[in-house]
């Protein structure tokens, strides 16, 4: 008997080890920070002449800054939900115009540089799972740690950022941590739905599998280009993202591949009905009636060649009739890379990154602005057109126990807003990156 008794002890104790372990595997709540100073230089340069919406000639020297709160929580089975407040301020070069590949990702197009303070986040997912091969999930940024399987279907509803769900990529996609050029943080030519400050309101849907993911999103638009005010007439200004993501090894690498396709629906300006109106000078945006669509597609591929050498590249296309809505002014863009980290000098957690990326023009958007038009971030009065060309070379240092990150970078764009008659531009880089 007491031999009996003290093996239910023993199982009992073992139990209560076991459910500890459980509870400890399945985050109830997390809170995680960040912070980003990105400074920027650039020399003079030479012109022919400068538009409204021109990159400036003269040397130039500006900051930006963002900070993030992350909250998130576990509700009950299946169930978070994440908060993320965020203060912006600073400026980007010539107050973010005049290259269609910006080189500061952490710039956005609000016209002050003074801090603001809004609500970044603020969604809720409700997750399904099957099967029984499970992935351990980290601490991270809205991303609670436990045990999630590889098998589920998600639905998140509220305000998030595109980037959060789309077009990742493991070398070329977070401006904080990554490359920061614009045209380096997702397929160049996705005009990827999001408000001025980069982020959305709407439903993102996913099923998951152990080697494929399947997304799809419709969200809201906003009322004009580059706009902060949502546009209530939602069956007349959406949007719709498809995503399908396929990873796999290769000689026991692993790589990512993502196909990426999109529908813009709203009253975007087009650019032929502006050119039929004023063969001089025209003016896109008053054309502004619904029933107008842009869509494209994306190719995304990233793959590691060993464990401390990756590469990626990144083909997209959009039709390129109406006005750019809410990122850039790309139609085209390819982009291609590597990371190689320190371990051979003796500094793994270090990185170095080289990219090429080249952009371009529909022919209805290069005539628009040769004819002296202006989008919300590139028009120099006139266009001698040309490929917008850009390299990034960055190396980001481990500073302090992966909490305090430096990365001095170089830019070099050729064709800067497309433009022949104006240029090259060097854009000299040093960002400081805190998390935890």
């Amino acid at each position: 008997m007491k031999k009996t008794l003290l093996l239910i002890a023993l199982l009992l104790n073992i139990a209560g080890m076991v459910r500890a372990q459980d509870t400890l595997k399945q985050q109830r709540f997390n809170f995680h920070f960040q912070q980003t100073v990105i400074t920027q230089y650039k020399p003079s340069f030479g012109a022919d002449y400068t538009g409204a919406n021109s990159l400036l000639t003269g040397s130039e020297t500006q900051s930006s800054i963002t900070t993030t709160l992350f909250g998130g929580a576990r509700l009950w089975k299946g169930a978070e939900a994440y908060f993320n407040p965020e203060l912006s301020g600073g400026s980007g070069l010539s107050k973010t115009l005049g290259a269609a590949g910006f080189p500061n990702g952490e710039t956005f197009r609000v016209g002050g540089a003074e801090p603001k303070i809004y609500i970044a986040r603020l969604y809720f997912t409700q997750n399904f799972e099957w099967g029984t091969e499970k992935d351990t999930i980290q601490d991270d940024a809205n991303q609670l740690g436990g045990l999630k399987s590889k098998r589920y279907f998600s639905v998140t509803v509220g305000k998030f950022g595109m980037a959060d769900f789309y077009d990742g990529n493991e070398f070329s996609h977070d401006p904080r941590t990554q490359f920061m050029n614009w045209s380096l943080m997702d397929n160049g030519a996705w005009d990827y739905p999001a408000n001025t400050r980069g982020y959305v309101m709407g439903i993102h849907t996913e099923l998951g599998q152990p080697n494929w993911t399947l997304r799809f999103a419709f969200t809201m638009s906003t009322t004009t280009a580059n706009g902060a005010i949502w546009d209530a007439k939602l069956g007349k200004a959406n949007t719709q993202t498809l995503e399908y993501e396929r990873r796999y090894t290769l000689n026991g690498n692993k790589g990512t591949v993502r196909l990426l396709a999109f529908r813009n629906n709203g009253k975007m300006g087009d650019y032929r009905q502006a050119l039929a109106a004023s063969q001089v000078n025209p003016v896109v945006d008053t054309n502004l009636v619904y029933g107008k669509h842009k869509y494209g597609f994306g190719i995304s591929a990233d793959q590691y060649l060993s464990k401390d050498f990756g590469v990626f590249a990144k083909l997209s296309y959009n039709n390129g009739r109406t006005e750019t809505w809410y990122f850039t002014e790309i139609d085209r863009s390819l982009s291609f890379g590597g990371v190689l980290k320190g371990s051979s000098w003796k500094r793994a957690d270090d990185e170095l990154g080289l990219a090429f990326v080249a952009n371009g023009l529909s022919n209805p958007h290069k005539d628009y602005l040769a004819a002296g038009g202006y989008g919300f971030i590139i028009g120099d009065g006139k266009l001698n057109y040309a490929p917008e060309l850009i390299a990034e070379l960055d190396y980001k240092i481990n500073a302090f126990q992966k909490k305090f990150w430096l990365t001095p970078g170089y830019q070099f764009i050729l064709n800067p807003a497309y433009n022949k008659d104006r240029g090259p531009v060097n854009v000299f880089s040093i960002r400081a990156h805190v998390e935890f």
